[in-house]
């Protein structure tokens, strides 16, 4: 029996009317407008989403302005330096602003657009979520409000520079930890004030139904693409394919096309400095089911059952929580989970940057990290990373922490010789 073949309905069966997937999703809020704002979310995007009208010009936007498909992209020289497994990329880093962030963005604009809204609202990480959104309002003619935390402005300086050139206002957010979670916790509070005139564009496949199903639905073509366009380069299947997963947009959009196929598919989380708690940000790994941000997944949670504190190099990951799908899809032991630190994260950045000339964001680099390690231990065969991002916007942090290269990457050699 293909046990493979269980997956060729997936699709249909998830989420379900009201979101779950399985006992993960749903809509936990319990504000009355935002709760009124999201059934008028999903009756928008059931309805609208469906028109072949809507359907053809998503299609001409991804065609004539982000430039897709993207391409899948052979690391011969990687490759050939550890050993003898091939790794592939999908090169979502050539989609237009550098990342796969304006896939859903785009599609979530072209959603306001014909609800009738004038503004978009939206937390970021890294800033690529919020220059792609600051790109789909410049390219609707609309408002855009980008709430990002204070710790990751610092970080983040290209692309913060990047949003306001392209027209949207970009509000520090300056409680709690100041990172992404709390970023989130400022945009909702802002849509809960201005649903009627604006839409709020998630960065991720989690939060309230329909999100985790919108954010699918967006992203799915970056690995529709990936499947066809690996079999035509290879004529078969890879043997892996690997993405990172903070919320896990980019990964549930890499995945959800190869589930019934025989091919093993691996999530990467950020183990950051270590399994302590505070220290990563993998909630699949250490966490455990809970509710935040108005949906129910896997969560990593203090001794009070709050999101705990969450660390990653990577500002992109840098979530407490994870995508309902990507919970479900771990229980039925579909995709394996694993995690990767950030030295290893950073070391995977330097040898594409100098064995390919293609610079990963660190987000990328930790499904990328994950490769290399496989590729070390001799074995054969393929894997198949998708490339979330560039890492342009990471150049100013990793150089002022981790140098230009050679001598941490001497140094990583050397820890690995020593055991």
């Amino acid at each position: 029996m293909n046990k493979y073949r269980d997956y060729d309905n997936y699709l249909k069966e998830y989420p379900t009317e009201d979101g779950y997937f399985g006992k993960y999703g749903g809509n936990y809020l319990e504000d009355p407008e935002l709760i009124k704002a999201f059934q008028e979310y999903a009756d928008g995007y059931n309805t609208i989403a469906q028109s072949a009208q809507f359907i053809n010009e998503l299609r001409r936007i991804r065609k004539d302005f982000q430039g897709r498909p993207t391409p899948v992209y052979h690391c011969q020289n990687l490759s050939n330096l550890l050993g003898r497994t091939q790794i592939y990329l999908k090169r979502e880093d050539l989609n237009h602003t550098g990342a796969h962030k304006l896939n859903h963005c785009m599609g979530e604009g072209l959603l306001a657009k014909y609800m009738g809204k004038k503004k978009l609202i939206a937390e970021t990480g890294a800033g690529q979520h919020g220059v792609a959104l600051a790109t789909a309002a410049a390219y609707f003619g609309m408002e855009c409000d980008i709430y990002m935390g204070e710790v990751d402005i610092a970080k983040q300086a290209p692309n913060v520079t990047r949003m306001k050139v392209l027209g949207a206002n970009v509000i520090p957010v300056s409680f709690g930890l100041k990172t992404l979670k709390e970023a989130v916790d400022a945009a909702f509070m802002a849509y809960s004030r201005e649903y009627k005139d604006a839409i709020y564009c998630i960065g991720t496949a989690a939060g309230p139904h329909p999100f985790p199903l919108m954010v699918r639905d967006f992203q799915y073509c970056i690995g529709a693409e990936a499947r066809e366009q690996f079999r035509e380069m290879t004529g078969h299947m890879p043997d892996q394919v690997a993405a990172c997963v903070g919320g896990g947009s980019n990964a549930i959009g890499m995945f959800t096309p190869w589930l019934a196929d025989p091919v093993e598919l691996v999530g990467v989380e950020p183990l950051g400095r270590g399994p302590k708690l505070g220290d990563h940000a993998a909630s699949i790994t250490y966490g455990a089911e809970g509710v935040m941000h108005g949906f129910n997944s896997t969560m990593l949670a203090d001794e009070n059952g709050d999101p705990a504190p969450v660390y990653s190099n990577a500002s992109g990951l840098d979530y407490p929580s994870v995508g309902p799908e990507h919970a479900l899809l771990h229980d039925m032991g579909r995709i394996r989970y694993t995690t990767c630190c950030d030295e290893d994260a950073i070391e995977a950045l330097f040898l594409l940057s100098r064995h390919e000339g293609i610079i990963p964001a660190i987000e990328s680099s930790h499904a990328l990290a994950y490769a290399i390690r496989e590729a070390r231990t001799g074995k054969t065969g393929s894997i198949l990373v998708n490339l979330s991002g560039r890492g342009d916007k990471d150049l100013d942090y990793v150089v002022e922490r981790y140098g230009d290269g050679p001598e941490f990457l001497a140094m990583m050699e050397e820890r690995r010789k020593n055991g």
